[in-house]
C-alpha cells in the first residue's frame, strides 16, 4: 500500500467530546494535525481535553449535524481556517437497545437523524471542497452491526446498514476526484456507548421480549470491559488515512471480525441455498 501526504493533515471529526471522536482528537493533536471538531457542546469537548491543548491547531464547533445550514457553516469555517481538508469523520452516533415493536416513531426519526442525515448533511458539504481539491479522504465509522443484525439492535443496525450503503455508492461516486473512502466497522470499544449517557432504552417496554430484556441487561453490565481499545481504534484509522489504497471496509476488533465472518459464511450459504430457483423469474433468453 502506498502512503499519501497526510500526516496527519487537516481533519473535520464529528462526535468528538467522547469516545473515539474524542480520542481521534487527542492522537491528532499530539501528532501535530489540525483538527475541526463538531460536538453538541464545544465546552464539554475542550474540559474533556483539559490543559495544554493547542488551541491554534483546534477549531471546536457546536454543531447539530441534522441541520444543514450549521452544517455548511461549521464546513467554511474550517477551511476558512486551516485552508483545506485532508479527512473527515463522520463519527457521531448513539446506541438504542428495544424489540423493534418498542419504539416510538420518534425512537427512529432521531436515530435515522443523526446516523443518515447528519452524516448527509456532512457529505454534502465537505465533498465539493474535495473534489475541487481533487484530493482528501472520508471516513464513516459504521459497526459491524451495519454489516450483520442481532435482535434488539434492529434500530441502530437500520442506520448503520443505510450509512453501509450510501458509503458504498459513494467511493464509485467520488474516485474519479482522488476522493478515498473508508467504511470503519468497530467491534465492542471501552468507551462510554453502553452507558447512560450514549445508550437510550425505549420509554415503554413489552412483556413479550425477555430475550431482549436479557440482552439489555447484559449490555449494561458489559460496559467498562469491552474487547476493543479506543486508543488502538484511533491510531488504526489515522494509519488508514495515510494509505492512498486498502480495502473499502476497516473491520476493528477480533470481536467484529467474528461476527463479519459468520454473517459473510451465512450469506454464502442462503446464496447457494437459492441459487437453482433465483433464474425462474427471469425473461427467457431470446
Amino acid at each position: 500500500m502506498s502512503s499519501t501526504a497526510v500526516s496527519p493533515g487537516t481533519w473535520f471529526v464529528t462526535g468528538t467530546s467522547r469516545g473515539l471522536g474524542l480520542e481521534l482528537v487527542r492522537q491528532l493533536l499530539a501528532q501535530g494535525g489540525n483538527v475541526a471538531a463538531t460536538t453538541r457542546s464545544a465546552e464539554r469537548l475542550t474540559a474533556a481535553l483539559g490543559e495544554g491543548v493547542d488551541t491554534g491547531r483546534l477549531l471546536p464547533l457546536t454543531v447539530d449535524l441534522t441541520d444543514e445550514a450549521q452544517v455548511k457553516d461549521a464546513v467554511g469555517r474550517a477551511v476558512e481556517r486551516f485552508g483545506r481538508l485532508d479527512v473527515v469523520v463522520n463519527n457521531a452516533g448513539y446506541g438504542f437497545l428495544a424489540a423493534l415493536e418498542e419504539t416510538s416513531d420518534k425512537d427512529v426519526r432521531d436515530m435515522l437523524d443523526v446516523q443518515v442525515v447528519g452524516v448527509w448533511n456532512v457529505l454534502r458539504a465537505v465533498v465539493p471542497v474535495l473534489r475541487e481539491q481533487r484530493g482528501g479522504r472520508i471516513i464513516n465509522v459504521s459497526s459491524v452491526l451495519g454489516l450483520t443484525a442481532v435482535p434488539g439492535w434492529a434500530l441502530y443496525c437500520a442506520g448503520k446498514f443505510a450509512l453501509e450503503g450510501l458509503t458504498e455508492a459513494l467511493a464509485a461516486e467520488v474516485e474519479g476526484f482522488g476522493i478515498k473512502v473508508t467504511i470503519v466497522e468497530p467491534g465492542y470499544l471501552r468507551t462510554s456507548f453502553l452507558a447512560s449517557d450514549s445508550l437510550a432504552l425505549p420509554a415503554e417496554t413489552s412483556t413479550h421480549y425477555p430475550a431482549v430484556r436479557a440482552m439489555v441487561d447484559d449490555h449494561i453490565k458489559l460496559q467498562g470491559h469491552q474487547l476493543g481499545d479506543p486508543a488502538k481504534a484511533a491510531g488504526a484509522i489515522i494509519r488508514r488515512a495515510r494509505l492512498d489504497d486498502g480495502p473499502l471496509r476497516q473491520l476493528l476488533g477480533s470481536d467484529a471480525h467474528a461476527y463479519a465472518t459468520a454473517k459473510v459464511d451465512a450469506l454464502r450459504a442462503n446464496l447457494d441455498a437459492t441459487a437453482a430457483d433465483a433464474p425462474a423469474t427471469d425473461f427467457p433468453a431470446a
